[in-house]
C-alpha cells in the first residue's frame, strides 16, 4: 500500500472513530424547575378552616399578575394544623407538584415568615417521611414543610404571613432546620406574602 492510500484509509478510520465517540461526555440531565400556578394553604383548628390561596395563571414571570386571598380571619390564642398543596394548573388535569417535592424532599424546604402578630410555626414533617422516585425512603430528619402547625397568641389585628419554597437550600446552615430563612440560600420556587387578620 502506498503512502497516499495509507493516509486516505487512516483519515476515514479517524472520521468513523470520531463519529462513534462515547456518550460519556454528554452532560448530565438537569432537573427542571417546577411550574407552579397554585398554592393552597389549609389551616384547621378542628372546627374551623381557613384557606390561603395563591394563584398565578401562567406560572411564571408572565403578563398575568398573581393573586393571593384568605378565606377568613384566624382566631386568637389558637393552634392550627397546616398543610400545603402545590399545583401546576397549566396541565390538564392539574399536576400535583407535591409529589415531586416529596420525591426530592432533600432538595426542598418551606419557610413561614411572620411579622409582629405573635404567630409561631413549627414543622410537622421531615425528609424521612417521604420516598424518592425510586421508592427509597429518605433517612434525614431535616424538615420539608408540607405540613406544619401554626399558633396565634392573644394579639389581634392585621398582618402578613409569607410562604417561601426554596429549591436546594443549605439545610445544615445555622437556623435553617428551625425555619430561619436567613442562611437558607437556594432558589425560590414560590414566594408569596398573604394579608391576614387575627380576631
Amino acid at each position: 500500500m502506498n503512502l497516499s492510500k495509507f493516509l486516505t484509509v487512516f483519515s476515514v478510520a479517524g472520521l468513523i472513530l470520531t463519529s462513534c465517540s462515547s456518550d460519556d461526555d454528554a452532560p448530565a440531565p438537569v432537573s427542571e424547575e417546577e411550574v407552579i400556578t397554585t398554592m393552597e394553604v389549609t389551616l384547621t383548628d378542628g372546627t374551623d378552616t381557613v384557606t390561603l390561596r395563591f394563584f398565578d395563571a401562567d406560572g411564571a414571570d408572565g403578563p398575568t399578575e398573581p393573586t393571593g386571598t384568605a378565606s377568613g380571619p384566624l382566631k386568637a390564642s389558637t393552634t392550627y394544623t397546616g398543610s400545603i398543596s402545590i399545583l401546576n394548573e397549566t396541565e390538564d388535569p392539574a399536576e400535583n407538584v407535591n409529589e415531586e417535592i416529596e420525591e426530592e424532599a432533600d432538595e426542598h424546604q418551606f419557610f413561614y415568615v411572620t411579622d409582629d402578630l405573635g404567630i409561631s410555626t413549627a414543622y410537622t414533617d421531615k425528609e424521612s417521611d417521604y420516598e424518592n422516585a425510586s421508592g427509597v425512603q429518605f433517612t434525614s430528619e431535616n424538615p420539608v414543610g408540607l405540613t406544619f402547625s401554626l399558633t396565634t397568641t392573644a394579639t389581634t389585628g392585621d398582618g402578613m404571613l409569607r410562604f417561601v419554597l426554596r429549591h436546594e437550600p443549605t439545610k445544615d446552615a445555622a437556623g435553617v432546620s428551625g425555619g430561619d430563612i436567613t442562611n437558607a440560600g437556594g432558589d425560590p420556587d414560590i414566594d408569596w406574602t398573604f394579608d391576614i387578620s387575627v380576631e
